[in-house]
């Protein structure tokens, strides 16, 4: 079975930047965040979910779930955030064993934003990986992709481990806090690591 690394960060640490770099390797990724996206589309088993846990209330004119209205309730709302994980996670869950089960590299990256938080798929992974930046460059980073004001991503990072209790959970880190072509380098130490990882775990097994 491929060694598997659990990616994660807060928002605007640049996980999706490293797992790029991790691909241009060789590393096979998965990420958990495109997969809910797939799987929520109408005729998706998540979509369906959702529209049974919560009504058409929460669909947009044109059949699709009105992604930006559920995201503001369950930021505000513990319990309702609650529920749509619970119509949404079995699936995911699923898509992603199964994405995980058919690599045949020596290791992959399974990227999941609170794979600390929520714990879903920690049984998949061996090794995790956190990617680290300053609070304040996490903030700068989403107003300039996004268009959110700073209160707004502060929001979504108090849903979020703080940092230090992230950085105490991992494996490893990658500190992001500098600029992109410091990426590349950095994933080529932790690339030659896990395929050593790789290596050693199947030699030891039977």
């Amino acid at each position: 079975m491929t060694f598997v690394v659990g990616l994660t960060g807060g928002i605007g640490s640049g996980k999706s930047a490293v797992a790029a770099a991790f691909e241009a390797r060789g590393a096979p990724v998965v990420d958990a965040d495109a997969i809910a996206h797939e799987l929520s589309t109408p005729g998706q088993p998540g979509h369906e979910a959702v529209v049974a846990a919560f009504g058409p209330a929460v669909l947009a004119p044109d059949g699709t779930l009105d992604r930006a209205r559920l995201r503001e309730r369950a930021f505000a709302d513990d319990a309702f955030r609650a529920r749509l994980e619970a119509a949404l996670h079995p699936s995911i869950r699923a898509e992603i064993a199964r994405r995980v089960a058919a690599w045949r590299a020596p290791y992959g990256i399974l990227v999941v934003p609170l794979l600390l938080e929520r714990g879903g798929v920690a049984s998949l992974v061996d090794r995790v990986l956190v990617v680290d930046a300053p609070e304040d460059e996490q903030v700068r980073r989403v107003v300039l992709r996004s268009g959110l004001d700073p209160a707004q991503v502060r929001a979504i990072m108090a849903t979020q481990l703080p940092r230090a209790a992230r950085l105490a959970r991992a494996d490893d880190v990658l500190d992001n806090s500098g600029p992109h072509e410091a990426i590349g380098p950095a994933v080529a130490i932790l690339d030659a690591s896990y395929r050593a990882l790789a290596t050693a775990r199947r030699d030891t097994r039977p």
